[in-house]
């Protein structure tokens, strides 16, 4: 997701949203510690994307 896409979204959508990405990424690295999987750069974007959400939270905190 793109960091324009995620400003549009509410404080509370974002958090679950975030919550959703963390969840997914820790399944990736299961998945990927049990067999590999098939392309491993889908972790390293999953934790791109939390990084966005959480910045954009924290943009959004802070403006209040």
């Amino acid at each position: 997701m793109k960091a324009v896409e995620l400003k549009k979204l509410s404080l509370e959508e974002l958090k679950a949203k975030l919550l959703q990405e963390q969840d997914a990424l820790l399944k990736l690295k299961m998945a990927h510690a049990i067999t590999p999987i098939e392309n491993p750069m889908r972790i390293r974007e999953a934790r791109k994307v939390i990084a966005r959400i959480q910045t954009v939270i924290r943009q959004k905190e802070t403006a209040k």
